[in-house]
């Protein structure tokens, strides 16, 4: 259905598309894997006519394309999910689906006739009932679905889903990959980008592992195996970590009656000791953001108190910073980042006191610092000069953490923490954790990511509709016991 012949992308300093090829038939799936930086993104923006390759050529039905823009790759039959989420937040989940492409009349929306089809669209992830919700009120995994279900609703030929996973729960992942399967039935070929390898290995007829901008190797569906898609993304062997021991008595972190504006009749409390890793599993929609935003003072507290040690936390994000208390959002671009800013600008913002001297920031010892984090979290720029919106989101993931890590954490609370990062920078990160960890800085960690609960947890609390409703040791916690607790029959 479409080949991609030697597709060259160059940026100032960077060659980021290196001679790629990649081809795919009718109802396929074709797995396109990689670490943070390796050209996939890049791949993704030319396939969709949103970057022009320097050098390459693609052919759509054996008839080569010019892709100028995203309206060819439309008309073509080309739709694409972006990790990075394009959505309206003043307009609601039927809007959003039907963008661009509203049913008129005499120039008029025919609002009852986009709500219909948009239902349709939501009804396959099982999410219709959002319909006339607003974007701004959803969380960023019912985002995430609600642009799933737009790029559904264009009954595309090829249907390219970058990371479309990242931030939903297993049963939302579950719904997907259904929906992927009955679309492949149905003729539409689709590749599927994803740092989830065992969604990968679970789903895809085919893989192709780019690396450095460059095609690294291809896979059968019968050689597809986790430990061969690793070797060639990153090509050598990822250590796992050992599991770990908390020794420390003392709680750093308390929370005491805390209550959020989203579920306002329900209590949480709970306490992290210095050194500790506590996992904050549940659904989507469970509570899980509103508490970590709450805690760190984004959002208003009901009720309810806060304590880091024992200094009393306000509930403002000046108060929490000031006390050591950091929050990495779970939505970077709009949260976590200035992206039309540098690495540098990014990375020491929270600090810029720290920087100054009669008046004027020291940029020498902004570079020393942003450089130092560079190379601790394996940032891949050229150079703290980058600017951040060029960079991949795994990389800018990085960024996030590198501006709270620079200001030594009492303690850190991460809200999906490796969303789009691949295999090897989420191995390097969790690498980090550990010895934040160790140096006695307290970890609460929000995720959807089973795996990442289980592997990361010294302790695992579950929540379930704005209440904890039970909690589990790292060492003994099992996907069914968390996921029991967390659809309320633990």
């Amino acid at each position: 259905m479409l080949q991609a012949h030697g597709i060259t992308k160059r940026y100032p300093g960077v060659t980021a598309l290196d001679a790629v090829e990649l081809s795919i038939a009718s109802g396929e799936v074709l797995g396109l894997v990689g670490e943070n930086g390796a050209g996939k993104s890049t791949l993704i923006k030319v396939l969709g006519g949103l970057t022009a390759p320097d050098a390459g050529e693609i052919r759509v039905d054996d008839r080569p394309i010019l892709m100028a823009d995203v309206g060819t790759a439309a008309r073509l039959g080309i739709a694409i999910i972006h990790q990075e989420l394009n959505d309206v937040s003043n307009l609601d989940a039927a809007g959003n689906v039907l963008l661009g492409r509203e049913p008129r009349r005499f120039g008029l929306i025919r609002r009852a006739e986009l709500r219909r089809q948009a239902v349709v669209s939501l009804a396959r992830l099982g999410i219709e009932s959002l319909v006339d919700e607003p974007q701004a009120n959803l969380a960023i995994g019912q985002r995430q679905l609600v642009e799933i279900a737009k790029a559904l609703s264009q009954n595309a030929r090829l249907l390219v889903m970058d990371e479309p996973t990242s931030s939903l729960t297993s049963g939302e992942t579950d719904r997907l990959l259904r929906v992927v399967r009955d679309l492949r039935s149905q003729g539409v070929a689709v590749i599927y980008v994803s740092h989830r390898l065992n969604e990968v290995k679970a789903l895809v007829d085919r893989v192709v592992v780019l690396r450095d901008g460059r095609n690294a190797g291809r896979l059968s569906r019968d050689e597809i195996s986790m430990e061969a898609m690793v070797k060639m993304m990153v090509g050598r062997d990822v250590v796992r970590l050992p599991a770990r021991e908390v020794t420390a008595h003392m709680d750093r972190l308390i929370v005491r009656n805390l209550r959020t504006r989203r579920y306002p009749g329900r209590e949480v409390s709970f306490s992290i000791k210095a050194g500790e890793i506590v996992g904050l599993a549940g659904l989507v929609g469970a509570g899980r953001t509103e508490v970590a935003r709450a805690i760190c003072g984004i959002d208003p507290r009901v009720s309810g108190e806060v304590t880091l040690g024992g200094r009393a936390v306000p509930p403002s994000v000046r108060a929490a910073i000031n006390t050591g208390l950091y929050l990495a959002p779970e939505d970077r671009r709009r949260e976590g980042l200035i992206t039309t800013m540098s690495v540098r600008e990014n990375i020491t913002l929270p600090a810029l006191p720290d920087y100054a001297s009669t008046g004027w920031i020291r940029r020498d010892g902004e570079c020393a610092t942003a450089e130092r984090m560079r190379k601790f979290l394996g940032i891949r720029s050229p150079t703290v000069e980058s600017v951040v919106s060029g960079l991949s989101g795994g990389n800018q993931q990085k960024v996030v953490l590198a501006k709270w890590l620079a200001m030594e954490p009492q303690c850190l609370v991460f809200d999906e923490p490796t969303r789009g990062i691949d295999v090897g920078a989420r191995a390097e990160i969790y690498a980090r954790m550990r010895e934040l960890a160790d140096r006695g800085v307290s970890l609460l960690m929000v995720t959807s990511d089973m795996e990442e609960v289980l592997a990361m947890s010294d302790r695992v609390l579950v929540m379930h509709e704005g209440r904890l409703v039970g909690e589990l040791p790292g060492a003994g916690a099992t996907e069914e016991a968390v996921m029991a607790m967390a659809v309320g029959r633990g």
